[in-house]
């Protein structure tokens, strides 16, 4: 087949991580060793959908022989997952390119069944049908690539985000691919679902070293410690940063307590009293805080229970019922996103 007879199609291409500018060298390098393109390029109705640096070489270098395969696909969507399958089983992937790949496979996957129309199966299982089916196709997905399925879900997310930011700043997708910045996956997906017109300056923010990062977010100085009370009449206006060193207060003289009198107490049991009430900060460890990560969940829980028994329009009003899928959202990017941490760390 001619050369000229293939055309690349930005979206096959997209799925496939791109080399870098050593390892095309390195491949133009072992072309030309062996004087011809071992392995095919393969396509489909003219598109390529393998191939696509061994094509950038052919048309450099005419004079070296190629071989095209054409393979048959029935759909777009056949071809993509064909694309990502085919790229997921090469192990010279970064994370970040399988969780991609992943999540457009997982993607194509649910298109080629119909996407959000009623599918086969949906009708001869009832409602929940198209729920089990796309549960059961995450399933498949996770084990074939050694994964669980809510990860699956959470790379269709990342993926979305991925695009979503190279089309507002184009060069993005391989930067955050190829591990150059390390945006969180709630960062990322949240490019998706922002304006059009926000994504620019949104891809802009999460893209920052993190450095500028952490600088950003700490421009607030927290307030000091509480410390106990000091016995000295200098204000706190007066006081300098050094440590002030105070001489007690002479010992007041006290005489028996009359009936009805009013208790006398000195200056300096006063301090004693206050001082020991202080008790200072001391650094809990992980064990003993899974409390508090437990009892806030079940506060948040019982809460909305509360406001939603006590205000049903907050679900049954349109407006109402979009906002709490907005802030669903947000909590729910924050547990992937924390879920990806604790999949780090394993």
């Amino acid at each position: 087949m001619n050369l000229n007879a293939l055309k690349v199609d930005p979206e096959f291409q997209g799925k496939i991580p791109p080399l870098t500018f050593e390892e095309l060298n390195q491949l133009e390098a072992n072309i030309l060793r062996d004087g011809r393109i071992i392995n095919p390029i393969i396509v489909w109705e003219g598109l390529i959908v393998d191939g696509h640096n061994r094509f950038i070489i052919a048309k450099k270098h005419p004079e070296i022989p190629f071989t095209v395969h054409e393979t048959e696909f029935a759909n777009r969507y056949e071809a993509i997952i064909w694309i990502c399958k085919n790229q997921l089983g090469r192990r010279n992937l970064t994370p970040e390119q399988k969780k991609y790949l992943i999540g457009k496979q997982y993607e194509a996957e649910k298109l080629n069944h119909g996407g959000d129309q009623k599918s086969n199966l949906k009708k001869s299982t009832g409602q929940n049908g198209q729920s089990i089916d796309k549960r059961w196709t995450r399933r498949r997905i996770a084990d074939e690539n050694g994964v669980n399925d809510s990860f699956v879900k959470r790379a269709e997310q990342f993926s979305k985000g991925v695009d979503a930011a190279e089309k507002a700043v184009p060069g993005t997708r391989q930067k955050v691919l190829t591990g150059e910045v390390k945006p969180t996956a709630a960062e990322i997906a949240s490019v998706a679902r922002a304006p059009p017109e926000e994504r620019p300056a949104l891809v802009a923010e999460i893209c920052k070293p993190k450095d500028q990062k952490k600088a950003a977010m700490t421009r607030t100085t927290p307030p000091p410690a509480a410390k106990p009370l000091s016995d000295s009449s200098t204000s706190e206006e007066e006081s300098t940063d050094e440590e002030l060193v105070h001489t007690p207060a002479p010992q007041e003289q006290t005489f028996p307590q009359k009936v009805n009198e009013p208790l006398k107490i000195d200056r300096q049991q006063i301090l004693e009293i206050a001082n020991s009430r202080y008790v200072p900060k001391r650094l809990a460890d992980g064990t003993a805080m899974l409390c508090e990560v437990s009892g806030a969940a079940n506060s948040m829980m019982r809460r909305w229970e509360s406001v939603f028994r006590e205000y049903p329009d907050i679900l049954s009003d349109a407006e109402n019922r979009a906002s709490v899928g907005r802030t669903i959202q947000k909590l729910r990017d924050y547990l992937n996103n924390l879920e990806d941490k604790m999949e780090e760390l394993l």
